[in-house]
């Protein structure tokens, strides 16, 4: 029963969206649905995910606006180009074994006019709906996106701590970007598009590790101390994922640290 993942399921989607969700029970029949929002947002006043069993083996996934969700639609109405850029990104990223439409749109340019506005998504998994990896198959390859589209629309972001070095006048700039920088969005549609094995080295960290395993990082190819204004990063030109080793190792040549052309070469030449 879906109820019975329910930690999981918000587990997955706050670390995927970088904001708090909120779940309640949708009862209907024998098999029960689960509704999603963001836990600041009142149920009804935005966008609502409702979770459903679709068969045995599928999950029915279907975004849609509460009824007095007026002042979130205005607001997303406002976002800047790139923060709905972004959004299309990470909604065109859902996997090619999910079934999506979006309310009579292209799925690759769509707008959000008002409140009729959907998303409906079907995965089909090789065993049960019900287990636990079928459910969380379809939270990263459906819902994150989903859910994440949303909360860059509205304008979720990461909080940086007060006294955080580039917060000081003169430097609101790099404040910025740094701010910027830390949106898991960003990290997410990277991973999405580049895939989840370090650039440099090919390792993956999931398969070597396991649970234990999500520890690649994102690597800015333009580096963010040698930049003079605010930079949006676009995850696809701008954004690669490394190991934490690789990581490291391009950055021990400073100011500009080692392109991954060049680290890569490296290794290769140090192959015994």
């Amino acid at each position: 029963m879906l109820k019975d993942h329910a930690d999981l399921i918000a587990s997955e989607l706050s670390e995927g969206t970088g904001a708090s969700v909120a779940l309640s029970i949708v009862a209907s029949g024998v098999r029960s649905g689960l509704d999603i929002w963001f836990q600041d947002l009142e149920k009804r006043h935005g966008p609502i995910v409702e979770l459903r069993p679709h068969g045995l083996r599928a999950h029915r996934v279907q975004l849609r606006f509460g009824n007095f969700s007026k002042q979130i639609l205005k607001q997303i109405s406002e976002a800047p180009t790139e923060d709905i850029q972004l959004a299309r990104s990470l909604v065109t990223s859902i996997g090619g074994e999910a079934n999506v439409e979006i309310s009579g749109q292209n799925l690759e340019c769509w707008t959000i006019d008002d409140g009729r506005f959907t998303i409906e998504a079907t995965l089909r998994h090789e065993t049960t709906a019900e287990g636990g990896d079928a459910i969380v198959a379809t939270c990263r390859e459906v819902i994150v996106p989903i859910m994440a589209a949303m909360a860059e629309l509205i304008g979720y972001d990461q909080i940086v701590p007060e006294g955080t070095p580039g917060e000081l006048e003169g430097a609101l700039s790099l404040a910025l970007v740094r701010r910027r920088e830390r949106n898991p969005r960003n990290r997410l549609l990277c991973l999405r598009l580049h895939g989840y094995r370090c650039n440099c080295c090919g390792l993956d960290p999931q398969v070597k590790y396991g649970s234990a395993g999500k520890v690649l990082e994102v690597h800015h190819l333009q580096p963010v101390s040698q930049l003079s204004d605010e930079k949006r990063y676009n995850p696809k030109t701008d954004l690669v994922p490394l190991c934490p080793n690789c990581h490291r190792a391009v950055h021990t040549r400073r100011p500009t640290p080692y392109s991954i052309e060049e680290l890569t070469s490296m290794m290769g030449a140090n192959v015994h």
